[in-house]
């Protein structure tokens, strides 16, 4: 069975808007952190906010060869990695989806419990909303919080809305040389 794992960049004060992370040269060293989580799944689950963000950030690489005039050259493995993965997009909206991507719909325990039978190294799940529903499905098996040394003072929270809280045990912590510290945590059953 494949587990589910969930990860997320949070500023310390709960922010986990994209936008609040600090983004000067030390972020290389999350890229490459997080493309080693991409690299390690067999593929990615989004929701349609998720999904539409991160294609139009990453697929133009892709599609014509060249970085975006924001893109570094060292996102470029982070953004071949993104473009490779096979993903699954939670939608009741969309009417189509490309980009090494099918839409899944439907009863969504089902369906990711399914997508958990299925052999290989696992799903790897972002964003805010859909990993909401997953958790209250009790269909997360490892949560992993990258806490910036940031305090952003606004945007949306991590599970904001949870029933009831759900207790974890710390499984690994890596520091990073921006000051950022990557929390691994599996549920308590």
């Amino acid at each position: 069975m494949r587990p589910l794992r969930y990860s997320i960049n949070v500023t310390l004060d709960g922010c986990c808007d994209h936008r609040a992370i600090l983004s000067d040269e030390e972020v290389q060293e999350l890229h490459r952190h997080h493309t080693n989580n991409l690299a390690q799944a067999d593929a990615l689950v989004f929701g349609r906010v998720t999904y539409e963000m991160m294609e139009a950030a990453w697929r133009p690489l892709a599609q014509t060869g060249a970085r975006a005039d924001w893109m570094e050259p060292w996102m470029e493995p982070f953004a071949q990695t993104i473009n490779a993965a096979k993903k699954y997009v939670v939608s009741s909206t969309l009417e189509r989806v490309d980009w090494n991507a099918e839409l899944v719909r439907g009863d969504l325990g089902n369906a990711i419990r399914q997508l958990k039978q299925e052999p290989g190294k696992g799903l790897l799940v972002g964003g805010v909303t859909l990993p909401l529903a997953l958790a209250e499905l009790g269909l997360i098996d490892e949560y992993e919080f990258v806490v910036q040394p940031r305090l952003a003072g606004h945007g949306p929270t991590l599970f904001a809305g949870l029933s009831k809280p759900i207790d974890l045990r710390l499984v690994d912590r890596l520091e990073l040389k921006s000051g950022a510290v990557a929390m691994r945590y599996e549920p308590r059953r």
